[in-house]
């Protein structure tokens, strides 16, 4: 199993650039957080006045598999997303297989229970890879053999975007409905979120990973 990875590459700002970017109405600057600093930013959280938590941002490196890049890749606003092609790119592809398979879940569309179901996949991954291979030594392109992989093939892009969009992305994708392989992905995210952000993310996520 190829292990998803979560990494933060930058980050531009801190608690103290959401202070800043609020009290810049009143035509006021802190140089560093004052004690009723963590009161603003728990006012402007609750109350969803979302553009100061727009001034500080963070960027990962993420691997995952295809179909949890698809989850991910619909949240759009105040983020930025690059991602590897196949097009340009034919090296040997690596697949994720889960720990074990989950059991539908009988009252939902969507969604899965902890029951297991015993499936093995890898004969079939190894068909595929072989049959891919086999085209691109007979010349065929890349971005044409490409369609044969299937979409637990891991992939790797560059997700860029600010503090607020990030911490909606956690709140959305981090409820206990949530597909399990995008939670491992959001929690990372989330962990990193505090980390860097404390006292904002303390008010933005809704629950603390």
């Amino acid at each position: 199993m190829k292990v998803i990875e979560v990494q933060l590459i930058d980050k531009m700002g801190s608690d103290l650039s959401v202070v800043n970017s609020a009290r810049v109405s009143f035509s006021k600057m802190h140089t560093e957080i004052q004690d009723n600093d963590e009161k603003l930013i728990k006012y402007l959280a609750l109350h969803n006045h979302w553009s100061p938590f727009g001034h500080a941002s963070l960027q990962f490196r993420i691997k995952a598999p295809i179909f949890v890049a698809r989850q991910l890749v619909k949240h759009q606003v105040g983020l930025v997303w690059n991602e590897v092609s196949r097009r340009y790119v034919d090296d040997d592809p690596e697949f994720y297989v889960p720990t074990m398979w989950r059991e539908r879940h009988r009252d939902k569309k969507q969604g899965s229970t902890n029951t297991e179901v015993e499936y093995n996949i890898d004969p079939i991954i190894e068909v595929l890879k072989k049959t891919y291979e086999d085209m691109l030594q007979k010349n065929i392109a890349p971005e044409l053999a490409r369609m044969i992989l299937p979409q637990n093939m891991i992939t790797e892009w560059i997700w860029s975007g600010t503090l607020f969009a990030f911490s909606r992305v956690c709140n959305l994708r981090n409820k206990s409905d949530a597909q399990k392989e995008t939670t491992m992905i959001t929690n990372y995210i989330a962990k990193d979120l505090l980390k860097t952000f404390p006292i904002s993310s303390k008010y933005l996520l809704d629950d603390y990973v």
